[in-house]
């Protein structure tokens, strides 16, 4: 039942992600945190260049301390404007300004006025006047220098109509019906000026498109104001710069009554947008990532040519006090100008982010995938493998991510998967540290003096396969003891002796448990355990190994930690056997354990013993060997040990075969070419073969031993009927 329980809480946690992407459920803070990954993501992979293809003319201080605060009279931006096509001969030109009221020089309404009152019978006077007429009408002359040009202005909309007398640009023509962000009113330019100029387009970001934040990730490409379709000045911009395409907006049909758009395509360029046309702004970088000039440059003419020609060039301000700046993923204070410019030069190069409609989609069977994997495999795992198991997962979402945000241009959803993976390693652990951890403690007391706490949830699930009475079982058991323990003990005061002592079993138990064996016995340093029983275990002499050579591994570091204290450095030998065993509850009326006994453990206690004769951490019998065949063995010795009359061939293990590497693979060669010179009573081959192998690996004892044995042999060779057998004469 709590196992239901738990299962039932894993399932409402998926159920409350799950709804997030679909749009049933919503929390701002998740909002929050996907908005974050975004801008890290953004931030640690922009290409941080400048591109020299767009020009920003600035009116900067320098521009305003020289020409006069702002707005400036408009034969001077004629002036600019005529000095960037004949002088410079740059491609396009887009203003950031609106022009929405008229720029009346005071001397023109004086002189008006006149003409028009005292003097107006006054020949003179109104041939002097008509002469100097055109040059106090600077809207004009503003209007003249736009057009037959690759001029953009740019306009706004508003959220309440006004009475302003302005206009906008001719509408972009799209052959699809679509449905998009809709405006009410706007702020235009003159319509002299207007009507001169190439096209116009939007500056403003609709609160629609941009993010809580108020941070500038998305702005639309497009809007509508009754029924008729605009585009922003960056598209426009891009337009004008590649030859003025049309514009086709690629949809998928989900139905009768609702579209998908996907892509905007402007000749050979597509692009990707969401429903309202909003693309993510593909910043390259911090600020000034376009190359900044002063307008009082191209004024005076002191602009470099080369820096302008051919470039497409937006007017706007860097000025703070003109208040064009705009919060960004990268920094505050960011000229909306460079927004601009960011989104023309992402466009060009083809770096806008593509957020697909079936990104919801993709990220449901995502989070539902991930949730039932979860809820399946973690409360099979230790606590640690399901730590390691959580922060792979992690690595995983975090790793496919990037790859998708860098090499396939995608923005996918990261958040509800990593929040999801985290909220479910939590419930899993807590709920096994409060829950589960008190029903264990109960078949703890009951079970604990034979089963180890591993084992405790398959003896809690599966009672039945529980049995103490004596049998007989296909087994594996493991014996170890500490190397020179009596001079170790020696040498520590019974208080560091006792620390020694615990500090060793404690994680070396650890190992055995965890790899499913069974302590039988601690005696001093030394250390019994079994495989097989009381629950049966197939793999019993696979776990045994296992459980053998990560001991000698732990073993190494605890060396180096007790060396760090001040103890004496620490080796262990551990000896391995597999075969039938009698196992059972054993003792008398006064005393149980349950234990192995029988011809196979007294063998493995023996090989434990001859791994000191050997100078190597760990034996295994062919026993064993025979039954982890996946498993690399390096041939030690075929043996008779004290006690025993059969011979057995002992071996040591390397690891998996799959993992050992070219230079042991040879050093075996070698040691098995030797091995039948040994064998063949080659004396004088083995011993030469043994030779090279002691030059060529000079810490492994075992060929020294080989080497002498050849040595013996050569002057007083054994028997006719030798079988290669040695015998051990002491434990």
């Amino acid at each position: 039942m709590q196992k239901h329980i738990k299962t039932i809480i894993s399932a409402c946690i998926i159920l409350l992600f799950i709804l997030q992407p679909i749009g049933q459920f919503n929390l701002p803070l998740f909002n929050q945190i996907e908005n974050f990954t975004y801008d890290t993501r953004l931030k640690y992979t922009a290409p941080y260049t400048v591109d020299t293809k767009i020009v920003i003319l600035d009116i900067d201080e320098k521009s305003l301390s020289e020409l006069g605060q702002w707005p400036w009279n408009r034969d001077t931006l004629a002036d600019i404007v005529d000095n960037l096509f004949d002088h410079y001969k740059i491609n396009t030109l887009g203003f950031d300004i609106i022009f929405a009221e008229a720029d009346v020089d005071s001397s023109f309404k004086t002189f008006t006025d006149l003409a028009q009152g005292p003097l107006k019978s006054n020949k003179d006077f109104l041939r002097e006047y008509n002469k100097i007429l055109p040059s106090l009408d600077h809207d004009k002359i503003f209007s003249n220098s736009l057009k037959d040009r690759k001029t953009i202005l740019g306009f706004a909309f508003i959220d309440e109509k006004n009475n302003n007398k302005t206009s906008l640009p001719k509408p972009v023509e799209l052959e699809n019906k679509i449905s998009l962000i809709q405006q009410n009113a706007f702020i235009g330019n003159l319509p002299k000026l207007q009507d001169n100029a190439f096209s116009g387009g939007f500056i403003d970001n609709p609160s629609i498109a941009y993010d809580s934040d108020g941070v500038f990730r998305r702005v639309p490409l497009l809007q509508m104001h009754n029924g008729k379709v605009y585009e922003s000045l960056a598209f426009g911009l891009f337009r004008a710069a590649i030859g003025s395409p049309k514009i086709e907006i690629q949809i998928e049909a989900s139905d009768e009554d609702e579209v998908f758009i996907d892509w905007v395509t402007v000749g050979d360029y597509q692009i990707p947008v969401d429903q309202e046309t909003n693309i993510l702004v593909p910043y390259r970088g911090y600020l000034k990532s376009f190359p900044y000039i002063s307008a009082v440059d191209v004024l005076n003419k002191s602009a470099s040519i080369t820096a302008l020609k051919d470039t497409i060039v937006i007017i706007g301000t860097s000025a703070a006090g003109l208040k064009d700046l705009r919060t960004t993923p990268l920094e505050t204070g960011y000229p909306g100008v460079e927004v601009h410019a960011n989104i023309v030069s992402g466009i060009i190069e083809s770096r806008i982010k593509e957020q697909p409609s079936y990104t919801f989609a993709l990220e449901f069977l995502l989070l539902l995938s991930l949730g039932i994997f979860l809820t399946i495999i973690l409360p099979k795992l230790s606590p640690l493998y399901t730590t390691l198991t959580t922060f792979f997962i992690i690595f995983i979402l975090i790793t496919g991510n990037l790859y998708a945000w860098q090499s396939l241009n995608l923005v996918l959803p990261l958040t509800n998967s990593l929040l999801l993976v985290v909220a479910l390693f939590g419930l899993h652990m807590s709920y096994g540290f409060f829950i589960e951890s008190h029903n264990k403690r109960q078949i703890t007391r009951l079970f604990g003096q034979y089963v180890p706490p591993e084992l405790v949830d398959e003896l809690s699930e599966h009672p039945e396969d529980l049995s103490v009475d004596g049998e007989t079982r296909e087994m594996s058991v493991l014996f170890s003891d500490v190397r020179s323990f009596t001079t170790i003990s020696e040498n520590l005061t019974p208080k560091e002796l006792t620390q020694f002592i615990n500090g060793f079993l404690t994680p070396m138990t650890g190992i055995i448990h965890k790899n499913r064996g069974t302590i039988d016995k601690y005696m001093g340093d030394a250390i019994m355990a079994f495989w097989g029983a009381p629950l049966t275990d197939e793999l019993h002499a696979r776990n045994t190994l296992i459980a053998g050579m990560e001991m000698i591994e732990e073993m190494k570091a605890l060396s180096q930690s007790f060396k760090d204290r001040g103890w004496p450095e620490i080796k262990i030998g551990v000896g391995i056997n597999s075969g039938p065993m009698n196992v059972g509850n054993m003792g008398s009326e006064f005393r149980m354990a349950y234990t192995v006994l029988g011809d196979t453990v007294n063998l493995g206690s023996r090989l434990e013993g001859l791994t000191k004769n050997y100078a190597v951490d760990i034996i295994v019998s062919e026993y064993t060997k025979d039954a982890v065949p996946d498993f690399e063995y390096r041939f030690i010795d075929k043996v008779r040990v004290k006690g025993k009359d059969q011979p057995v061939t002992i071996f040591e293990p390397l690891g998996l075969k799959t993992e050992i590497s070219p230079d042991t693979k040879t050093e075996l060669e070698m040691h098995k070419n030797a091995l039948e010179s040994f064998l063949a009573q080659d004396w004088l081959s083995a011993s030469n073969m043994f030779l090279e192998l002691t030059q060529d690996y000079p810490n492994r004892k075992l060929y020294e031993l080989y080497l002498e044995r050849t040595k013996i042999y050569l002057d007083t060779p054994p028997e006719v009927n030798w079988d290669g057998v040695f015998t051990h004469t002491s434990k």
